[in-house]
């Protein structure tokens, strides 16, 4: 864990330095919402059908503003030769994997928290239930980084990586944004965390198993 831990600080430590990922999602995020708020102008008045859009809008730039980060995790360590250096590291592949996801999930989670304000002011809208609105943020996004670095790091050879890896990616991702979206509009319409309970085990079952696959395979995913 200590070694995963370092490989996270060193890709953390290289992001906040340039900014240049996580401005690019800010923006991508941003560059959405904008498009919604000015499409549904009419309807923004109304709390009822904002309530009912904003599920949909807030996983949909959560969703691709991820993926142009995850398209990044990886292969900005081909320069100079950088991922053949991880590989040859005296430590378990799967600390690299380790390592990626979490850097990839800080990242993600710096996306969403500014990226759930600006929806709010973009719509005009209150938002309730944040204690359980986060719960659901954060197994949804553990979810979609797990898969996604481990897609990543599959496609970071391949020269069509930034069109490949969506393909790939949202079919799998399925069985997350579907809850994720039901139990983000139930908490915005003042739902109470019980009453999404069934949504949350769906979303922690799926963070387990693909967390353990991931670990598994990580290995032939990244070799040559």
């Amino acid at each position: 864990m200590i070694r995963s831990l370092h490989i996270a600080a060193k890709d953390l430590k290289a992001e906040f330095r340039t900014k240049q990922m996580l401005n690019s999602m800010v923006i991508f995020s941003l560059l959405v919402i904008v498009i919604f708020s000015v499409s549904f102008g009419d309807l923004l008045g109304n709390s009822k059908i904002v309530t009912q859009l904003a599920p949909g809008v807030l996983w949909i730039s959560f969703t691709f503003a991820g993926m142009l980060g995850l398209s990044r995790s990886f292969a900005g360590e081909l320069e100079n030769g950088c991922l053949e250096g991880l590989k040859l590291c005296p430590v378990d592949r799967s600390a690299i994997y380790n390592g990626k996801t979490i850097s990839n999930a800080v990242i993600m989670f710096l996306v969403e928290i500014i990226t759930v304000p600006l929806f709010a002011v973009m719509f005009n809208y209150s938002i309730n239930g944040l204690a359980g609105l986060a719960i659901v943020i954060i197994l949804g996004t553990i979810g979609f980084i797990s898969v996604g670095t481990l897609l990543s790091a599959l496609t970071v050879n391949t020269r069509t990586r930034e069109l490949l890896l969506p393909i790939l990616l949202l079919p799998i991702i399925i069985p997350v944004i579907i809850p994720a979206v039901l139990a983000t509009g139930k908490m915005l319409a003042n739902g109470d965390i019980s009453d999404i309970s069934g949504e949350l085990r769906l979303l922690a079952v799926y963070d387990i198993i693909f967390f353990i696959i991931a670990q598994l395979v990580f290995e032939y995913a990244i070799g040559d």
